[in-house]
């Protein structure tokens, strides 16, 4: 069982930044690839970015390519999204996921096998 406490979402002018960080505890955070998705309201949960279980390989939704990085520090079982360049349409619920098959190529939330409880981020025009 691994348990994810997201945090760093608030309220942020268009073309403002934001980092969102993921604690994780339980198992070896190290064994785990990570990804962030989000949620608008009346829309799916949406694929954001993710990361391998060494940072040797990440990937990104192409709304988001540029603009946001995916990061990890397995020392401090945490991993990180920076948000730059934030739009409007970046609004949503932010949620961290942990997949221990390493998938991260797999732009999908069916791979992923816990979540934490999400974060809010809202960019005002």
């Amino acid at each position: 069982q691994v348990q994810l406490v997201e945090s760093g979402g608030g309220l942020v002018q268009a073309g403002g930044s934001l980092r969102l960080s993921c604690a994780a505890s339980g198992r070896t955070f190290s064994n785990y690839a990570m990804g962030w998705f989000r949620q608008a309201p009346g829309k799916e949960r949406e694929f954001v970015a993710a990361i391998s279980w060494s940072s040797g390989n990440t990937y990104y939704s192409d709304s988001v390519k540029g603009r946001f990085t995916i990061s990890r520090d397995n020392a401090k079982n945490t991993v990180y999204l920076q948000m730059n360049s934030l739009k409007p349409e970046d609004t949503a619920v932010y949620y961290c996921a942990a997949d221990r098959n390493n998938k991260w190529y797999k732009a999908s939330d069916r791979v992923y096998d816990y979540w934490g409880q999400g974060t809010q981020v809202t960019v005002s025009s």
